[in-house]
């Protein structure tokens, strides 16, 4: 697997390590359907975000 920028954010917050935590990951490209659904399911976060580009 290629290597994939990513953060975890705090939204709908004012401060850190409060809020819903997000995990955004950056030009993921040409990653496949499994590949997406096995990393959400590693972060176990309610929210991951893949931006596709």
């Amino acid at each position: 697997m290629e290597r994939i920028n990513y953060s975890f954010v705090d939204v709908f917050s004012n401060g850190k390590y409060t809020g819903n935590q997000l995990a955004v990951f950056k030009k993921v490209g040409s990653i496949s359907d499994n590949e997406i659904q096995q990393i959400a399911k590693e972060i176990n976060f309610s929210e991951t975000t893949f931006i596709l580009f």
